[in-house]
């Protein structure tokens, strides 16, 4: 097991990642200030890991929910859904919630936690690859509305993160090949050298070498914890972790939400983000090509949906949580490595290459 810390002065946690980590009662008791604990999963993800978590919670007061699996069920109904439970077992401000599932379990269970009598205690215990490297990481919780995704939430940091990457072994090839794209964005913001890693060890992460899957998530952890430890709130530098999204979100928008998954349009939206920096002339051509051959390679897509106009993921991209007075702040490139923040660019040439992606996806 490898620890990397958050460092957030009273709201630092620990990530803890490495095998058989599920099962370990010592973390969980490290961790739980209160007898009562609800845990929060989904119908995919119980089956397989619910009974053995309730397990290593020892004598602790233990009631479950277990939610409809999928991005489309990322809703106020679901939040619900959890405040009926913990309103139902007369849970108080010293219970726990525990997130065990993917990146839309962990939301829907840290947006109850924060909003629950103003904020209880929760605790990660991701089971996918894009929930180990990214969402359990930094606070971020909420939920989408049919206008705009993750637009109602809170920042709510858990007590801890556990990052069992023994639970990647259940986990479908389409969904980590959709956690390899987040995996692939923290080379492009600020770590060249692990994209150079990423691309030479990608055959080796898609086999699920225990050795490379680990060295590739407590990496990952490492460069979010120092960014979110520098800006939690997304201020300024933390927003480069968006990276892809906003294209992303535009996409899994327009199509409904679950038919694309968050990793795939991320995907999608990184291609974006990398062409325009090249039409801009941040960033070279050639290194477009290098992007797009390695999320190519890690089973992703590289062109968003071909039914997509520029006017619908302008209009779509409009709703960002990155629009200041009308004006949407882009995450873009000037090389692998190299991503930043600007809202100057040229907005016809904008609306000019999402006008070509179309006729690209057909090709």
């Amino acid at each position: 097991m490898k620890t990397q810390d958050v460092e957030l002065g009273e709201r630092s946690y620990p990530i803890y990642a490495g095998k058989a980590l599920l099962t370990d009662p010592s973390l969980y008791a490290r961790h739980l200030s209160g007898r009562n604990v609800l845990v929060v999963t989904d119908s995919n993800v119980a089956p397989l890991y619910l009974q053995a978590l309730i397990e290593s919670l020892g004598n602790h007061n233990v009631s479950q929910v277990v939610l409809q699996a999928g991005e489309e069920f990322k809703t106020l109904d679901a939040v619900s859904t959890v405040y009926d439970e913990l309103m139902a077992q007369k849970f108080d401000r010293s219970s726990t919630i525990i997130a065990l599932g993917g990146g839309v379990t962990g939301d829907i269970a840290g947006f109850a936690a924060a909003s629950f009598q103003r904020g209880i205690q929760f605790l990660q215990v991701p089971t996918t690859l894009l929930a180990q490297v990214d969402s359990s990481v930094g606070g971020k919780t909420g939920v989408n509305h049919p206008r705009g995704k993750n637009m109602i939430g809170a920042f709510h940091q858990p007590t801890a993160v556990i990052a069992d990457i023994d639970t990647l072994q259940t986990l479908p090839a389409r969904e980590y090949s959709a956690g390899l794209a987040e995996v692939t964005k923290y080379g492009l913001i600020n770590q060249p050298a692990f994209f150079d890693w990423l691309s030479d060890n990608l055959e080796s992460l898609l086999q699920l070498d225990p050795d490379t899957v680990a060295e590739a998530v407590l990496s990952c952890c490492r460069f979010k914890a120092e960014i979110v430890a520098a800006d939690e709130r997304e201020s300024g530098q933390r927003a480069l972790l968006n990276l892809g999204h906003t294209f992303g979100h535009a996409i899994e928008n327009a199509v409904g939400y679950g038919v694309w998954l968050h990793g795939e349009a991320v995907a999608a939206g990184i291609c974006l983000a990398a062409r325009f920096s090249a039409l801009s002339g941040f960033m070279p051509h050639a290194q477009v090509t290098t992007i797009e051959k390695l999320l190519h390679r890690a089973n992703l897509p590289i062109h968003p949906p071909a039914e997509m106009t520029a006017a619908q993921f302008l209009e779509l991209m409009s709703r960002d949580k990155k629009v200041r007075d009308q004006v949407l702040t882009l995450v873009l490139m000037r090389g692998i490595g190299k991503a930043f923040l600007t809202s100057s660019y040229d907005r016809e040439a904008l609306h000019q290459m999402l006008a070509e992606q179309p006729a690209k996806a057909a090709t």
